[in-house]
C-alpha cells in the first residue's frame, strides 16, 4: 500500500539522520584559526618578493632569497627541475626560530634533478627551460609561471595569496610608553579553544599557503578521501567549506561534502580539452583547500561574452592552506592524464600487486565472536556452495583488546582453527591496532613503558588515557613493533594469516579533540602532532 511504502521512506530517512555524523565534533573554516587566516589574505596584495642580489641559477635549480617586505622576514626559494617533466618549488624559513618540518615517507626517495637551462635574465624576472617545459620566476611580487610546449598552463601567486608566517616570539600584550603597537592578531593564533580541548600552540602561528592557478582548465580533480563528487566543485566564504584534508575516524560521514574523513593525498589534477596539469601540496600537516572555478555560476561572464562576442578562457584556481612545515609544491607537467598520473606515482611510488588471494571473495563483520563462529560461518559457505576464500576478525579475538593475543577462552586453539582453513586453501586476516591498551602486566606495554616507546603529552610525560601510542618517529619503536608480527612473537599465527591495520593514519582517539589526538602533543624529534598529523 503506498501509506506503507511512504512509512518505510520516512523511517529509513530518519534513521539515516539519526546515525550521520554530527558535525559540531569537527571543525569548520571558521573554527580554524590558520584557515580562516589565510583564507582572510587579500588577493593581488602580495608582500613577497624576490632579492635580486641573492638570485642563482645553478644547473638543476635556480636559488634566490625570498624577502616578507612588510614583516622583514627572510627565506630560502628554490625551483627544481626534475626527471619526468616535474618542477619542484620549494620555501623555507632562513634562520627559523624552530624547525620547519619536512615529509619523510611521502616521496619514493629524493627525486631525481634535470638539467636546467636559463633563457633570460633581467631585472623583473629570470626564464629558464628544462626539455619542452619552461618556468618564468617574476621578481616583484613573487609569481612563477608554468609553461608546456609555449602554453602557459599553471601559475603559481598569481593571485597573489602566498603566505608563509614564520616563527617569531609573541609580542607583550601590554605595550610600554613609546612602544610601537602591534598589528592585532587573530585570537586563535597563539592558543586555540575547540569544545573542551585546549591547544596551546607553544610554538605559536606556523601556517603556510599559496594560490595555483590553472588556465584553460574546465575541471579540477583529485584531493581524496571526501564523500563528494569527482570533478571539484567551487567553495568559497559564505557558501562550501574548502576542501579539508585532516585524517580522521568519521564513519558515519555525509555524502556532498568537503569536510576531512579518513585520508588525505594533497593532489590536484587540472584538465581542459588540450592538456592536463597537477601539482601536489607536500605538506603533512592540516590543510584546507579552496577551489574556484570560472565555470561554475559565472552567469554574468557568460552575458558578457554573449553580448560582446568575445569569450573568456575558463580557469580553475586552487588555493593550499597548511598549519605547519614549509611549503614543497611539486608541479606535474602533464601533457595528458596519464602522463601527470605517471609523474605523481613517479614521485610517492606506486602500490604493490595484491597477492592473487586477496582478489578472491572475503567475509568480514564486527564480530565472530569465538573459533565455533569462525568454522560455522566457513561450513555455511561450503554447505551452499558458496566461494569464500578469506575470514577475517576483528577485535574481538584478542585477550581484552590487548593485540597481539588471543582471547584464552573465546579463541583457545587459534594455530588448528588456522590449520582448518588453510588445509581448504583459505586465509585469515586480523584486525591490530597501533593504540596500546595501558593494562599492568601486558608485555607490549610494560615494554613501551620500560624503553619510552610512547607519543608524549606536550610537557613530556606519557600521552595517556584508557591506551597510549607507539611513537613510529622513533626508528627503535619501529625495529622492536615490526618484530612482533613474527610468528614466534605473535603465537598461534602461521604464514596464511595476515594482518588488518586499523588506523587510517587518523590516529583514533575517542576522547580526543575532533576524535583523533591533540595537536601539541610530542613526537621523536621535538615534532608536535601538528606537523606529521597527515603523514
Amino acid at each position: 500500500m503506498a501509506w506503507m511504502r511512504m512509512f518505510t521512506l520516512l523511517l529509513v530517512y530518519f534513521i539515516g539522520l539519526a546515525l550521520a555524523v554530527d558535525k559540531n565534533n569537527f571543525k569548520s573554516c571558521d573554527q580554524s584559526s590558520f584557515c580562516r587566516r589565510l583564507r582572510g589574505v587579500k588577493p593581488d596584495d602580495s608582500k613577497y618578493e624576490i632579492d635580486l642580489d641573492s638570485l642563482q641559477a645553478l644547473d638543476n635549480a635556480v636559488e634566490a632569497k625570498l624577502i616578507n617586505t612588510e614583516a622583514g622576514a627572510e627565506f630560502k626559494l628554490s625551483l627544481t627541475a626534475l626527471a619526468g617533466n616535474i618542477f619542484r618549488l620549494q620555501v623555507d624559513e632562513v634562520n627559523p626560530l624552530h624547525p620547519r618540518y619536512r615529509p619523510q615517507y611521502a616521496l619514493n626517495g629524493e627525486p631525481q634533478v634535470a638539467k636546467l637551462e636559463v633563457l633570460d635574465r633581467n631585472k623583473e624576472s629570470i626564464v629558464v627551460q628544462s626539455g619542452d617545459n619552461k618556468a618564468a620566476i617574476y621578481f616583484k611580487p613573487l609569481k612563477v609561471e608554468f609553461f608546456k610546449n609555449d602554453v602557459l598552463v599553471s601559475v603559481v601567486n598569481g593571485r597573489g595569496l602566498f603566505t608563509f608566517e614564520h616563527y617569531r616570539t609573541k609580542a607583550p600584550e601590554n605595550v610600554g610608553e613609546g612602544e610601537v603597537e602591534q598589528p592585532k592578531e587573530d585570537p586563535g593564533a597563539w592558543e586555540e579553544n575547540f569544545k573542551a580541548h585546549h591547544d596551546s600552540k607553544p610554538r605559536g602561528p606556523s601556517a603556510v599557503g599559496l594560490d595555483v592557478t590553472f588556465p584553460g582548465a574546465l575541471r579540477a580533480y583529485g584531493l581524496p578521501e571526501h564523500a563528494d563528487r569527482l570533478a571539484l566543485r567551487t567553495t568559497a566564504p559564505g557558501g562550501l567549506d574548502p576542501y579539508r584534508l585532516y585524517n580522521l575516524d568519521v564513519f558515519e560521514y555525509e555524502v556532498d561534502s568537503t569536510m576531512a574523513i579518513y585520508g588525505a593525498v594533497p593532489v590536484v589534477y587540472a584538465h581542459s580539452l588540450k592538456h592536463t596539469v597537477g601539482v601536489f601540496w607536500h605538506n603533512a600537516a592540516e590543510t584546507w583547500v579552496d577551489i574556484n572555478n570560472s565555470k561554475d555560476g559565472n552567469v554574468m561572464s557568460s552575458l558578457v561574452n554573449l553580448v560582446s562576442g568575445t569569450k573568456t578562457e575558463n580557469s580553475v584556481e586552487a588555493h593550499f592552506m597548511s598549519e605547519s612545515g614549509i611549503i614543497d609544491l611539486f608541479v606535474l607537467m602533464g601533457p595528458k592524464p596519464k602522463d601527470a598520473v605517471k609523474q605523481y606515482a613517479l614521485l610517492t611510488g606506486v602500490a604493490p600487486l595484491p597477492q592473487y588471494f586477496t582478489l578472491a571473495y572475503h567475509q568480514c563483520r564486527w564480530n565472530y565472536v569465538d573459533e565455533d563462529d569462525v568454522t560455522t560461518v566457513v561450513e555455511s559457505f561450503d554447505s551452499n556452495d558458496l566461494p569464500v576464500d578469506v575470514m577475517w576478525l576483528d577485535i574481538e579475538y584478542t585477550d581484552g583488546k590487548k593485540y597481539f593475543t588471543w582471547d584464552p577462552l573465546k579463541f583457545r586453539h587459534p594455530d588448528v582453527m588456522i590449520n582448518n582453513l588453510t588445509a581448504t586453501g583459505r586465509k585469515l586476516v586480523v584486525i591490530i591496532d597501533p593504540h596500546i591498551k595501558r593494562e599492568s602486566g601486558y608485555f607490549l606495554h610494560e615494554d613501551a613503558l620500560a624503553n619510552d616507546y610512547y607519543v608524549k603529552n606536550k610537557d613530556g610525560s606519557v600521552y595517556e588515557g584508557a591506551s597510549s601510542y607507539l611513537d613510529f618517529y622513533d626508528p627503535k619503536v619501529v625495529d622492536y613493533y615490526k618484530g612482533l608480527y613474527s610468528t614466534d612473537k605473535f603465537k598461534g599465527t602461521s604464514n596464511d594469516v595476515f594482518i588488518w591495520g586499523e588506523e587510517r593514519q587518523e590516529p583514533s582517539v575517542f576522547n580526543g579533540p575532533e576524535v583523533t589526538m591533540p595537536k601539541d602533543c610530542l613526537h621523536y624529534g621535538g615534532w608536535e602532532h601538528r606537523d606529521v598529523h597527515n603523514e
